[in-house]
């Protein structure tokens, strides 16, 4: 008799560990199609957006912990439009810092429901993540000391330090235009900024909104140099929102929500909030990436 019930009480937990590890895989297969991500999250109360915490006028994380700039903006109303326009209450944000270098893998892992981070769209990112946008459009500059006569273009790069972000492509474009320019790259810009102001390097190059946005910041001290190209702008830099790939039904709410923050005229004056002229900043066709193909 005590033989009999070791053997049921056996089979029973057989039974039990087989029937939870089909529970366990029916779950990771909710999971892996698609169960999560940023409407998921939005409905759910809580988000993780990503951006820059060290580009003033975008995307910066002031002395008190809270966070100011356009992207911050855009990101923030996105989400709210996109809960108000299902019928959730707005989420509580949560800030994620998202160096250029780190951006994709973040969104892979899960790890951000989007990044809006001065994050120009090209063909490598989007293989790997979804864009929503472009909501705004700006070109390559360079940043010098406001004392620096003889950076006024491209050809005075020549043998000069140019200093750009790890994972960022404006420094190589340059390099390729201009072999003889020596690069030293940092994980930040404000580490940039910091070698230009000691004179560690002569100059650094990114898009013309943030060295827009470090010159207001440090009035006197530096200046921007456009740069052209057989005259015109050297590079086209579009800014997307960046989520999670083949979430289409998300991207395509991030687009509306964009669409609108523009029609209102929202988007002009998040602008003038941030960036106070709004030098450097064209406007882009939202949805539209048929650059990448070009």
């Amino acid at each position: 008799m005590s033989r009999t019930f070791h053997r049921i009480t056996a089979t029973i937990a057989a039974v039990a560990a087989s029937s939870a590890l089909l529970v366990a895989c029916g779950d990771s297969s909710d999971s892996a199609s698609g169960g999560d991500g940023l409407l998921a999250s939005i409905e759910s109360g809580s988000v993780t957006l990503g951006t820059k915490f060290d580009q003033p006028g975008l995307g910066l994380r002031e002395g008190d912990g809270s966070m100011t700039g356009l992207d911050v903006d855009v990101a923030t109303y996105v989400v709210n439009h996109i809960a108000k326009d299902k019928g959730w209450e707005e989420p509580e944000i949560e800030w994620r810092e998202t160096p250029s270098a780190q951006r994709e893998t973040l969104i892979e892992n899960g790890e951000v429901d989007l990044i809006a981070a001065t994050y120009s769209i090209n063909a490598s990112r989007a293989e790997k993540v979804n864009f929503a946008g472009p909501y705004l459009i700006t070109h390559q500059a360079l940043l010098t000391q406001n004392d620096n006569k003889d950076i006024t273009g491209l050809e005075g790069l020549d043998g000069k330090i140019l200093c750009s972000v790890t994972g960022s492509t404006p420094a190589q474009k340059v390099k390729e235009a201009l072999p003889s320019v020596q690069l030293q790259e940092y994980d930040t810009y404000s580490s940039c900024v910091e070698a230009l102001s000691q004179g560690n390097v002569d100059a650094m190059t990114t898009d013309a909104t943030i060295l827009n946005g470090y010159a207001a910041q440090n009035p006197g001290k530096f200046q921007v140099v456009e740069l052209e190209k057989d005259g015109k702008p050297f590079t086209d830099e579009y800014y997307g929102v960046g989520l999670k790939k083949d979430d289409q039904e998300a991207t395509d709410a991030i687009n509306k929500a964009l669409e609108e923050l523009h029609s209102s005229g929202e988007f002009d004056k998040l602008v003038s909030k941030n960036l106070d002229k709004g030098e450097g900043i064209d406007e882009a066709t939202i949805g539209d990436l048929s650059f990448l193909d070009s």
